[in-house]
């Protein structure tokens, strides 16, 4: 029986975009049919950078330029970086996968589930920019979730407290109003689109929560005192809102976990800018 660890690892240092999505639904199979092994005969390497395609150019979130998505290359440049978004999030539930080990079974089915519905969501994305005349790679993107990834790679807990519950989770913020604004534009093709991310998402922070949580458990600890604590250790972005209540209860915050976020991402838009 071949090791999930291996094809996971194979996954991840695949850098063509059809080589990694073909990876993804094979080793998915595999799982589903009894075909893979929890067992680790090793410990994983080091985290370094995935495989990737050459395009898009990697560049610091403050170069992304800005475009208005009221016009044609604005619209793109929106489906762009949500594809990127998609990519990288392969990636990171293949990490998921690979890095901590000794998990229940039910960890990797939740995982493998995840890079099955990212790779999803960045080909229903593909598509819609191939229709509008781009393709995935035409622009440059950053790297933030992946250097998330990085700085959270010694910790399962931190991992799912910073990725899926602070990164991923914005997502659930921010797609009900981009959807509300591309409905009022008649653009339904993309809206069905997002439509689809964002139910999905929800569920992928929900399985981040659960498994933080697990992990809160296991260490007995609070589990929202720990994920206010290490969202004030780890993350060094500003916490922005409004937040979506409704959609962030269904994925597992507390009302208690909200209510301090709201005051932080509060207290971040009083602060004098330089401060």
């Amino acid at each position: 029986m071949s090791a999930l660890f291996d094809a996971a690892a194979q996954c991840l240092a695949a850098c063509q975009i059809e080589e990694k999505l073909r990876l993804t639904q094979q080793t998915a199979h595999a799982w589903s049919r009894g075909l893979l092994s929890v067992i680790s005969h090793d410990d994983p390497e080091p985290i370094g950078e995935p495989g990737h395609p050459e395009k898009p150019i990697l560049i610091a979130p403050s170069d992304v330029p800005k475009r208005r998505l009221g016009t044609q290359e604005g619209l793109i440049a929106l489906i762009h970086a949500v594809a990127h978004i998609e990519f990288n999030a392969i990636n990171l539930a293949w990490d998921a996968v690979y890095r901590f080990r000794n998990f229940p079974e039910q960890y990797y089915s939740d995982w493998i589930q995840i890079a099955m519905e990212e790779a999803h969501h960045f080909q229903l994305l593909r598509n819609r920019l191939i229709e509008l005349g781009s393709d995935y790679g035409a622009l440059a993107a950053h790297n933030g979730l992946w250097e998330m990834a990085s700085r959270t790679a010694f910790d399962p807990m931190v991992r799912m407290a910073l990725v899926p519950r602070v990164l991923e989770a914005r997502g659930l913020d921010v797609t009900p109003g981009i959807v509300n604004r591309l409905r009022n534009a008649g653009d339904e093709r993309t809206v069905a689109v997002l439509e689809i991310i964002l139910r999905d998402e929800v569920g992928h922070v929900a399985i981040g929560s659960y498994w933080f949580k697990y992990l809160c458990a296991q260490r007995d600890l609070d589990s929202e005192q720990t994920f206010l604590q290490l969202v004030e250790q780890y993350f060094t972005g500003q916490l922005s809102g409004p937040f979506h209540y409704t959609a962030r209860q269904q994925a597992g915050f507390t009302e208690t976990e909200l209510a301090a976020l709201d005051r932080i991402a509060t207290s971040a838009a009083q602060r004098p800018v330089g401060r």
